[in-house]
């Protein structure tokens, strides 16, 4: 019966693992397999490192720093490695590693197209990652057990089987990712945090921890030099059947919402891992780790196990699914890099110089470079992730995260060197060759001092980081003399280079509609500022500083907290919630008296809302202390209701074109040309028949002109452009009705329709039924970017073509901002009959109107009914959506059943995001 390889060999050392196609030069050919084999990993580490240092300017970065160790770099050791392990395990010819080479790439497009998918808000491209995932795993383990079935029986079989039932879990894992990334899904009350829960067991806990654990059996033995334990096979074959029931009744328990059953699950699995790790217990009591490789897989293991007694705690003891949620925001690191990274730098420290071949000292001298600075990279790594997990300052938190960067970066370092590592002409064996590579490098001495500079550094991680924390200094005037003495042992200034004033500012923010209310508040330089955060949305929030603070994750109806410290500089927030930036939740902290230290704002490209959203008037900051934040002025809603039709039949209107410093957005001012100072400009209201009379003065700073599609006349003379200074008259009579567009004529007609040179003409139709409210609503985009002091710059004008030339807008609105109804609901009544006006302005979106739970009873579009009302106003069918396309417009008659929050929205459901959003605030009927 084939047998563990020798003492001191890995399975993958054994000659019969040796590459076939290089006869007389063994492993030759496996050496350049495995470099190419292993880059990916080391490139998802890499970025890694990279996310690591910038992550604060990165939405999402926690999720995608999970995600990369976990789907990025573990995943694919675990491909490479399991098929190495199976090569050397069951003694067969080694066949062709196409098929495998084609598996990783499948992986890798897939994980990268799972991962930009989630965080580009595609969901289809994340779906198409997560299936070539799944499948790459699924052909993995096919193709383990076409091995498993042509091999003579190992005394390791066991460990295949767990690569078996790994691989035959990670395809369920990978569909529950793809359903967490389903629009929406934040808010599909707790069956999201159910999902995510499921998705955790089988990847995490099923994907890994089996492969892992399976390994372990073989691979830590001889990463010890000493002999695997004659129980060792058949305990791990005992444990795996406890580890799978753990995973099938903890994912079980989950998307049944049955939390006592996920408790039970993570404490069999727990039961699973402390059984099979009583055979490793053993090899450690008769072999003290000493070097890299094993210090790190025991710690791993240390972690894995104190994470499962942790998760189950939670799941037995949360009240609900949403606390479960956020604890496991704080428990996901413990698992991603307390465990799977500690395993996976472990094993690649020792797997490598093997892998990479070379001879005896080659491999040694590999082995030794990978050893560097053992213990200080162990106690650095292992402390900076308990520092990070502790109820510590945030400005501990970000030094541990620090030291934590620096020893992952050394190890990818490390493996640089090894990797380009050749040998060298002073390479002498100094071991029988096939031995394997003796791995004591320093001694015991050296290795302790190692681990105490470790130990020096978090400590002066921690006594800096406390010392720079903000909450040390005074917090009231005359602060006291404890607050004083720590202040003067940091020096004169505070962390932020700015004299301290003893004063905390203290303001109040409401999280709601997908924006912060306020999310502009203004503190003197040198104050304390402490945020309170009231969540008003139905789906969970945070808020993150540019300078590293960060609230935490506030779940709906729950209130938080954030301490941003001595203000010294203005800084810009966010929620890092996965699109939840993107959707416009910025935030800016403006210091007055102190130079900025960031950039303006990002610009709030849209909001979405969902059904049945509670909807917060704006909270109004207070304070505490002698210092009182000012708020940026509110943004006065463009008035949606429509104007009565003037007396008599001719109208008179004078519209003058300005350029006018318009905010168009959260923080975004842009100087757009307009009609009578707003954009759009002033709706006209009037009959079939009526005459219009229309005065244009140009006041502006550049030729303009003006077109009424509520007229048919010769163009030449009305629609002519004037320069500044010059006035025309334009006279039209209304013979149709609609909802009819006017516009700048000027070329290039695109730029001034999208800087604000349009308006609505509503001519009423004559046999259209009574109602007893009517809106206005004009669809425009917005494409930031023309100056906003003093006349457009040229530049600015060339970016804004540009973007209008590429159809990418910066934000899609309804009367000219966006999501200004949803912080300003448009009122009515149930039972009320509504007739809502919608008009496309382009320049070149088309648009869906839709309102969320309700139904049309009228649909009238460009000169007809689609959907026309029954006798005496009585509904004859429904509608769900009014399609237009740029220029065209229409009504919509609609009735709201009951009292509620009406959410309406362009159905492009991107351009919703982007802006094109809004609420009914319909009361009670009378």
């Amino acid at each position: 019966m084939p047998t563990l390889p020798p003492k001191g060999q890995t399975p993958g050392n054994s000659a019969a693992a040796k590459d076939p196609n290089g006869p007389g030069r063994p492993g030759t050919g496996r050496a350049t397999w495995h470099r190419w084999a292993n880059a990916p990993t080391l490139v998802w580490l890499l970025a890694i490192a990279v996310l690591s240092g910038i992550h604060r300017g990165i939405p999402a970065s926690g999720w995608l720093l999970t995600h990369l160790a976990l789907l990025g770099a573990a995943t694919n050791a675990i491909m490479v490695y399991s098929w190495h392990f199976a090569e050397a395990l069951l003694r067969l010819p080694v066949p062709s590693r196409r098929a495998l080479a084609a598996r990783l790439v499948l992986l890798n497009v897939g994980a990268a197209a799972a991962m930009g998918g989630v965080l580009g808000q595609a969901w289809l491209a994340a779906v198409a990652g997560a299936a070539a995932v799944g499948a790459a795993a699924g052909w993995h383990g096919i193709a383990l057990l076409l091995r498993v079935r042509r091999a003579l029986p190992s005394r390791f079989a066991s460990t295949l089987r767990y690569y078996l039932a790994a691989c035959a879990l990670l395809p369920f894992g990978a569909a529950a990712g793809a359903l967490l990334a389903l629009p929406g899904m934040d808010d599909a009350g707790d069956l999201h945090p159910r999902l995510l829960l499921a998705h955790e067991s089988v990847n995490v806990l099923g994907w890994v921890g089996l492969s892992v654990l399976g390994t372990l059996v073989t691979l830590f033995p001889t990463m010890l030099r000493t002999r695997a334990h004659d129980a060792a096979e058949p305990t791990s074959r005992r444990a795996l059947w406890a580890l799978l029931a753990g995973v099938g009744l903890a994912a079980v328990g989950a998307l049944a919402g049955l939390r006592p059953l996920a408790a039970v699950g993570v404490l069999v699995y727990l039961g699973g891992v402390v059984v099979s790790a009583v055979p490793l217990a053993r090899a450690v009591r008769s072999k003290p780790p000493v070097t890299f490789a094993t210090l790190s897989a025991l710690a791993s293991l240390l972690w894995l196990i104190g994470a499962l007694g942790r998760l189950a705690w939670l799941c037995a003891t949360a009240p609900d699914w949403d606390s479960l949620h956020m604890a496991l925001a704080d428990l996901t690191p413990a698992l991603a890099a307390g465990f799977a990274a500690q395993v996976l730098l472990g094993a690649l420290s020792y797997l490598l110089p093997v892998v990479f071949g070379g001879g005896p000292s080659v491999v040694r001298r590999r082995t030794d470079m990978l050893d560097a600075a053992a213990w200080l990279r162990v106690v650095l790594a292992n402390g900076a992730l308990a520092l990070y997990l502790l109820p510590v300052p945030s400005t501990v938190r970000v030094a541990a995260a620090v030291a934590g960067l620096v020893a992952l970066a050394a190890f990818i370092w490390l493996a640089a060197r090894a990797w380009f590592s050749r040998p060298r002409p002073e390479d002498q064996p100094r071991h029988p060759a096939g031995s394997g590579p003796i791995a004591v490098g320093a001694s015991v001495r050296s290795r302790l001092g190692s681990g105490a500079v470790g130990l020096a550094v978090l400590l002066a991680a921690v006594v800096s980081g406390v010392a720079a924390d903000p909450s040390v200094l005074p917090v009231a005037a005359g602060g006291s003399p404890v607050a004083a003495t720590a202040a003067g042992a940091v020096g004169a200034k505070g962390g932020s280079g700015v004299v301290p004033t003893g004063h905390t500012t203290t303001v109040e923010v409401a999280m709601s509609g997908m924006r912060f209310v306020p999310d502009t508040v203004t503190v003197p330089a040198g104050d304390r500022l402490v945020i309170e955060l009231a969540n008003k949305d139905q789906t969970p929030h945070d808020l993150v500083l540019a300078t590293g603070q960060d609230s935490g994750r506030i779940y709906p109806g729950k209130d938080g907290q954030l301490d941003a410290g001595v203000m010294g500089a203005s800084v810009d927030g966010w929620c890092s919630v996965v699109g939840h930036k993107q959707m416009g939740m910025v935030f800016r902290v403006n210091v007055s008296g102190a130079q900025s230290s960031a950039g303006p704002s990002t610009p709030q490209a849209g909001a979405m809302d969902m059904p049945g959203m509670q909807h917060a008037a704006p909270a109004s900051p207070g304070a505490t202390g002698s210092s009182a934040p000012s708020a940026a002025a509110p943004h006065a809603p463009y008035p949606a209701d429509l104007p009565p039709v003037p007396a008599g039949t001719t109208h008179k209107v004078t519209l003058t074109v300005r350029d006018t410093v318009t905010e168009v957005a959260p923080g975004v001012e842009q100087t757009l040309w307009t009609y009578n100072g707003t954009a759009p400009g002033p709706v006209l209201h009037g009959r079939v028949g009526d005459t219009f009379e229309v005065t244009l003065v140009n006041d502006a700073s550049a030729g303009h002109s003006i077109d009424f599609h509520a007229g048919a006349l010769a163009p030449d003379g009305p629609m002519r452009t004037i320069d500044p200074g010059q006035q025309l008259t334009y006279t039209f009579t209304a013979t149709q009705p609609g909802i009819w567009m006017y516009h700048c004529s000027t070329m290039p007609m695109s730029l001034h329709i999208a800087n604000g040179m349009f308006g609505a003409v509503v001519i009423d139709p004559p046999d259209a039924p009574p109602v007893d409210h009517e809106f206005v609503l004009v669809q425009s985009e917005q494409y930031h970017g023309a100056a906003a002091n003093g006349v457009p710059g040229i530049a600015g004008l060339d970016a804004v073509s540009a973007k209008i030339a590429a159809g990418t807008p910066d934000a899609v609105v309804f009367n000219g901002y966006p999501n200004q109804y949803d912080a300003a609901p448009l009122a009515a009544r149930a039972g009320e009959r509504v007739r809502v006006w919608v008009l496309d302005a382009g320049p070149g979106r088309a648009t869906s109107f839709h309102v969320v739970g309700a139904q049309f009873s009228a649909v009238w579009a460009e000169g007809a009914y689609r959907l026309a009302p029954g006798a005496g106003g009585a509904q004859t069918g429904g509608s769900q959506a009014m399609d237009l396309a740029p220029a065209q417009g229409g009504f919509v008659d609609l009735t709201f059943p009951a009292a509620g929050h009406y959410p309406f929205v362009s159905h492009y459901m991107v351009d919703a995001e982007r802006g094109a959003h809004g609420v009914f605030d319909v009361a009670a009927a009378k």
